[in-house]
């Protein structure tokens, strides 16, 4: 890899393997060191929750740039991304309201409105929902304790019309994000 990779990682609302994909981002930064640039742009309820979970300044000394959102064009993160600003859209993880509103082409916020001009402009997206299979999932909390919740049939419907939409791939398992980035900067024709 030659150039220095451009990864616009988007933190929404959701609690649930936030601390996980938090930890392997910040492994990610140090394997791949000045070949990569992260640049985390969080929603509104993003921002609420990375605070909980004791994330917020670490965010902000780990990665190259920090954006907090403001409105759906504020920071521009649908324009940088149209323009090729970024090699690709990582959102992990992915609320169940972001989710549905990706799927209905419903932008009102900046992480939607980004992975929307994201997709019209034929720039890659993964997504990490949060609600990804039906049933019960045990997440912890930040102070520790166990919270059971039920995944309803109607989130999981909403990833799979995302599974299906052009240069979107939809994960579950944080550890992916080692291979998205592995695939991104050594590619396999080498």
């Amino acid at each position: 890899m030659t150039e220095k990779l451009k990864v616009a990682w988007c933190i929404t609302g959701a609690g649930e393997k936030l601390t996980e994909t938090y930890e392997i981002m910040k492994d990610i930064k140090k394997i791949y060191g000045d070949h990569i640039k992260i640049d985390v742009f969080i929603s509104k309820a993003g921002d609420q929750v990375v605070k909980y979970y004791g994330l917020y300044r670490d965010l902000e000394t780990s990665f190259d740039r920090k954006w907090v959102e403001i409105n759906a064009n504020s920071p521009f993160l649908a324009g940088q991304v149209q323009l090729g600003k970024y090699d690709f859209i990582l959102v992990a993880p992915c609320t169940s309201n972001s989710t549905a509103k990706i799927s209905l082409r419903i932008g009102d916020t900046l992480v939607t409105n980004a992975v929307i001009m994201a997709q019209k402009a034929s720039v890659p997206v993964y997504i990490m929902p949060s609600d990804y299979s039906e049933g019960k999932v045990i997440t912890t909390l930040p102070n520790g304790k166990k919270l059971e919740l039920k995944i309803t049939r109607e989130d999981v419907e909403h990833v799979k019309r995302i599974s299906r939409m052009d240069k979107t791939e939809v994960f579950s398992d944080p550890d992916k994000i080692y291979k998205i980035f592995e695939e991104w900067t050594y590619p396999k024709d080498q």
